[in-house]
This record gives C-alpha cells, structure tokens and sequence, in this order.
C-alpha cells in the first residue's frame, strides 16, 4: 500500500517536472530577455523593471486563460482530448524543429522600445497549444494544477531574467553563442514532448475506438 502512494507522488512529480520544462522550452526565458534588452535599450532601470512585470503579467494571464479555459471550449466545440493531444502534440513537434534549425536572433524584434513582440513570443500560439495539451492530459477537465504549476515556474523564472538584465548595464547583448545553444537544446526537448504527447493521445484514441 506504502509503495504505491510513493509511486503515485512520484509520477505526479514527474508529471510536474515535465510540464514545468515543456513550458520553460516554450516561453524560452533567454530569448525573452534578449528581446526584453533591446525593447528597453536607453530606459532607467525603473522604467525597465516596472516593463518587466507588467510583461509578466500579460504573459501570466494569457497562459492562465488558456490553462482554465482552453480545455472546456474543446468539450464546448466537440473535439476530444485525444484528438487535440495529437494535434497538439503535432504542433510542439514542429515548433521544436524549428527552435533546432531556427537562428533564435531572428526571433527578436528589428523595431525597438516595444514590449508586444516579447509578449507574442512568449505567450505564443505554440506556447498557448503546449498549456491546452498539458492541461487536457494531466487534468481531464478538472483544476489543471499541473499546467498551472508550469506556467507560473515559466513566467517567474521569464520575469527574473528581465530584472537581472533591467539591472545590468545595458551596453552589450553578447552571449549570441550560448543563447543559440540554449534555444536548440529547448528545441529538442519541445521535440520529443510534442512526439510524446501525439503519440500518447493516438495511443488512448486507438484503444477508445476499439
């Protein structure tokens, strides 16, 4: 009896650490604060770090929604939980393709002294299918605490990183090398979790179906 609860706890922890990391891969702190430095070139550090919450924030309440939200308009609109983890799934693949072949420096914005390319970056229709798939797989329509849990580890960890940067001297944007390690290294991550939940969901479909 001892061990099972243990197995229980652990595969809900592992369930969170999962979600936790699919989520970081998505709204991708690094990128966001490379951004984050170029959108607020020039600014006072108080300037920046009252952009760098209210950017969280957005962030925050966009994922939230659809965290909350998401999973009961596919109910409302009659599409199953399966078939949107494949669907889902599909499209987390192809997102971390793209973060593997995808030059991260074109992600950032040309036009400064904006905050809204960041915020599409980050809350991204990617980023909203990856919160709608763990929230349709861990929660089955009920309180999405896994998802949840993910997005606040994400837009926490997000905002952290802009406040160092509001905080250094804004002078350079090095570290071009190691951010593009980074972002491939999420890529891949994003990969097999989108491969994971697709065929996961086919999975549950086919044995629905039969």
């Amino acid at each position: 009896m001892g061990g099972h609860k243990k197995t229980t706890v652990w595969v809900g922890m592992n369930d969170h650490i999962q979600a936790i990391v699919t989520v970081l891969s998505l709204v991708n702190p690094g990128i966001c604060a490379a951004m984050f430095a170029k959108a607020e070139a020039g600014r006072s550090r108080g300037s920046k770090l009252t952009d760098a919450a209210k950017a969280a924030m957005a962030i925050l309440v966009i994922l939230t929604v659809a965290a909350l939200a998401g999973a009961r308009l596919l109910h409302l609109f009659g599409v199953s939980l399966d078939a949107f983890m494949v669907a889902g799934g599909g499209v987390l693949a192809w997102m971390g393709f793209s973060m593997l072949s995808h030059q991260p420096a074109d992600s950032e914005p040309d036009a400064a002294q904006s905050l809204t390319p960041l915020i599409m970056f980050a809350a991204s229709p990617g980023t909203i299918t990856g919160v709608i798939t763990l929230s349709a797989a861990h929660s089955q329509l009920k309180l999405p605490v896994t998802a949840l849990t993910a997005i606040v580890v994400a837009v926490a960890s997000t905002w952290l990183v802009m406040v160092i940067v509001a905080c250094l001297p804004g002078r350079r944007h090095g570290g071009g090398f190691l951010r593009d390690t980074l972002t491939r290294f999420m890529g891949l991550i994003v990969l097999a979790m989108g491969v994971q939940f697709a065929l996961t969901g086919y999975h549950a479909f086919v044995q629905k179906a039969m």
